[in-house]
């Protein structure tokens, strides 16, 4: 079957502005769904209404895909309809400090609840200095003072009324209380006491230790006493100070009576303010610390902050469930943090230095996290698994969660949690979590997969011009007329490589609009136009096209070898693809082979000098596998072949050069010219079909645009697989050139095919007698690996003579 030369309309999908009824897409109405992408939206929604463990989403697509959009609605959407999550507290735990207390609250109440407490705490700073402070409270004070003062006066002065009758006083001294002996009205000196009578020194001895025994005694009972005062000005500081809490204890105990565990802090806070009430009280005189001055209220603020609320989460105002995007989903920002604070050179921290992370927010609801950065940040990943796991939200320093020693810090009670997580990511990523992380499958049950294109029907053409009409006026762009939506339509079924598909990416089409959008102002246009939609990607090309105009420039500057016409032995023009950041372009190779006697072997020169891919070597490996196939049924493959991409310094990869390898070698092996003025692209199988390949627009384009700068001829032209010619979407002025017969397009099935349009003869078939037909390739290059066959026979068997007169003598 010969080769098929292409019409210019299988070159390119054209879309008719006249299947439009509009003539602006202002007229449009938006587009409410997503364009293509029913089965991701169907997952998306499952995702969503099902309340099981480990049925988290996980949304994959490449980035710009408009996943993250979509997800977001559908989730707002949802969570309209939802009753609003609880708010959350912490609060001291006096039993605790190091340990907050979690408090839940209903929606909205949270707030409230932390006011209240403010005014609370204002009240109680005047309300128990005031009663501490008062006369009735002085005046029971000072008598408790002074009935302790009386039992030590009266303690002592018996003390000392025997002390006298036995003629010893009770001596205060800087040393403490000491007894002595006294004469005439005046204590006597130790000389004096040593010349009394033995009896008499004795006698005083006596006397004193017993008095000391007895001053033991009052001593003890002092401290008891003391003890006792103590306890009884406690007792009073506590009768007073309820009296003044009480009411205040009682009005908020009424508006959270349906909250028990709201109350029991409340009674906790009582217990507390009752144990430390004259912690209420300022100092009067300056405080000092370290040798400075510590500011007013610096000691104070502390005491008193204890009795206040960290309104952790407040959804006072919200309006259904919560739905979170985490943009930076570091460990803490996920699970919360806990701050501190530098005070006089020391780092302090408290319950109310304790902040909400994502998870917090999003409790109750949707939290979304972009895959990527969450992978990223260290220890985020199984931050976000354990609480996953546990089912609660549990706020740790990294070095805590590594078990790591560090300084002391808060350990705030865990809260439930109760989140339904969504990740957006790029499809590799979720097969590596899938194949190494065992967690992952626990955790994250579904996927909504993301279409990346959709079919080209009617109906998707005019749902695209919807959305092109949604996106402008979401954008504030000028209106798209008829003809500039048909070259939008266009360019999405290039971005999608295949005439039957429109491209869903919505990040380039945005970026299209937007540029149109630029050029139709520039032009003072009242609308978008087609001329501003390919004055637009052509200016993308240009900003990006430097480094494939210097490749060409090499080539006609006669730099880079090749030959575009003529006919050459050995020698066939491949193309190859360059990705050059988001810029791709064609670029031609000259193909060249060699042929020799061998041992079956054909050398890929790339792959030995390691410049080759494995799917290149296993292009050539194929290669081999069909010359042996065809030519070396009953007589073995006797030749050495060489195969090179001249002047090629990076790396070859890919199969797209197999063909043209393939008849590279066949011209060489049947010494047969092939025609310079074509090139060839495609994949060889080892029965000689002709596959599909990928970026021929890109690789037709660049030979024309060679061609186009040596001259064209209207002979030159580029071979690819018919499987291909679906995935032609080539460029207006390439389009041009075809239908004035300046450049062509030709489609082959086999490599046979192929060959006839290369070499101008006939490939030839195998006839009855197993011989290919006279005069054609096959037959050419069969008979030339015959003859190489019987040389290398012929070879052998000399060897073999040589070797046994050596052995044997003359």
């Amino acid at each position: 079957m010969p080769a098929e030369r292409l019409k210019p309309e299988a070159l390119r999908f054209t879309c008719d502005p006249a299947r439009f009824s509009f003539k602006t897409t202002g007229e449009l109405k938006d587009l409410e769904d997503t364009l293509g992408q029913a089965r991701a939206s169907e997952a998306i929604r499952f995702g969503m209404g099902i309340r099981r463990t480990g049925f988290n989403l996980f949304v994959l697509g490449p980035t710009g895909s408009g996943k993250h959009e979509m997800a977001r609605r559908f989730l707002a959407e949802k969570a309209a309809a939802e009753a609003v999550p609880l708010d959350w507290c912490y609060v001291n735990n006096f039993k605790n400090p190091d340990e907050p207390l979690a408090l839940k609250l209903p929606a909205g109440r949270g707030s409230k609840f932390r006011e209240d407490m403010e005014r609370f705490i204002e009240s109680l700073r005047a309300a128990i200095p005031s009663a501490l402070q008062s006369e009735d409270y002085q005046t029971r004070r000072q008598a408790i003072e002074e009935r302790n003062k009386e039992r030590h006066a009266a303690s002592f002065r018996e003390i000392e009324e025997q002390g006298r009758e036995k003629g010893i006083a009770l001596l205060r001294a800087p040393m403490g209380l000491a007894f002595a002996p006294v004469r005439r009205g005046n204590t006597i000196t130790p000389e004096e006491f040593g010349k009394l009578p033995r009896k008499e020194q004795e006698r005083i001895q006596a006397d004193i230790e017993a008095l000391q025994e007895q001053l033991r005694a009052v001593l003890r009972r002092a401290l008891q006493w003391e003890q006792e005062e103590r306890e009884a000005i406690k007792e009073l500081n506590r009768e007073v100070t309820r009296f003044a809490v009480e009411n205040l204890r009682e009005n908020l105990q009424k508006r959270y009576q349906d909250l028990p565990e709201v109350l029991a802090y409340l009674d906790a806070i009582q217990a507390d303010i009752l144990e430390n009430a004259t912690a209420f009280l300022q100092p009067e005189t300056p405080q000092m610390m370290g040798g400075l001055p510590v500011p007013a209220g610096f000691l104070f603020e502390p005491i008193v902050r204890q009795y206040e609320v960290n309104l952790l989460v407040d959804q006072s105002g919200a309006k259904g469930a919560p739905v979170v995007y985490e943009d930076h989903p570091t460990l803490q920002n996920l699970v919360g943090r806990v701050e501190h604070k530098s005070r006089f050179g020391m780092l302090t921290t408290d319950f109310t230095l304790i902040k909400a992370g994502a998870l917090h927010r999003a409790n109750g609801g949707y939290l979304l996290l972009d895959v990527r950065r969450l992978l990223q940040s260290p220890l985020a990943w199984e931050g976000l698994k354990a609480a996953l796991r546990s089912g609660r939200i549990r706020i740790e320093t990294p070095a805590q969660h590594l078990d790591i020693v560090s300084a002391s810090t808060l350990e705030p009670q865990p809260i439930p949690l109760d989140v339904k997580i969504v990740l957006l990511g790029e499809a590799f990523l979720y097969y590596l979590l899938s194949a190494y992380d065992p967690d992952f499958p626990e955790l994250f049950k579904v996927v909504a997969d993301f279409e990346e294109d959709v079919d080209r029907s009617d109906e998707s053409i005019q749902l695209s011009a919807q959305l092109i009409a949604t996106l402008a006026k979401k954008e504030g762009l000028k209106p798209f007329d008829a003809g500039g939506v048909a070259a939008v339509i266009e360019h999405l079924a290039r971005l999608a490589g295949d005439q039957e598909k429109l491209a869903t990416h919505r990040e380039s089409l945005f970026d299209v609009l937007r540029e149109a959008d630029y050029w139709a102002k520039e032009n003072q246009a009242l609308a978008v136009g087609a001329a501003h939609v390919r004055k637009a990607l052509d200016m993308q090309i240009r900003r990006m096209s430097r480094l494939r105009d210097r490749s060409y420039e090499h080539v006609l500057k006669g730099i880079r070898l090749l030959d575009v016409s003529g006919e050459k032995t050995g020698q066939v023009n491949g193309l190859s693809v360059v990705q050059a950041g988001g810029f791709a372009f064609g670029i031609p190779n000259r193909i060249t082979a060699r042929v020799r006697m061998g041992d079956g072997k054909v050398l890929d020169i790339e792959r030995e000098v390691k410049l080759g891919g494995p799917i290149h070597s296993k292009g050539v490996l194929i290669l081999t596998g069909f010359l042996g196939g065809r030519y070396a049924r009953e007589h073995p493959l006797t030749l050495a072949a060489s195969l090179v991409f001249e002047q090629s310094y990076g790396g070859v990869e890919g199969d797209s050069a197999s063909l043209a390898e393939t008849c590279a070698l066949l011209s060489a092996l049947a010494e047969i010219p092939v025609r310079q003025d074509l090139a060839v692209t495609g994949s060889l199988n080892q029965h000689g079909e002709v596959q599909a390949v990928g970026g021929v627009n890109e690789k037709i384009e660049g030979f024309f645009d060679i061609c186009k700068g040596l001259g064209l001829t209207g002979t030159q032209g580029v071979l690819l697989p018919a499987s291909n010619v679906r995935h032609l979407m080539l460029r207006p002025d390439v389009l041009e050139a075809v239908k004035a017969g300046k450049f062509h397009v030709h489609a082959v099935r086999t490599v046979d095919e192929a060959l006839e349009l290369l070499t101008g003869r006939a490939a030839g078939e195998r006839g009855a007698d197993n011989r290919f037909s006279d005069g054609s390739v096959n037959r050419l290059a069969d008979d030339r690996l015959l003859a190489l066959a019987t040389a290398a026979r012929a070879w052998q068997k000399t060897g073999k003579e040589e070797k046994e007169k050596e052995k044997n003598g003359p």
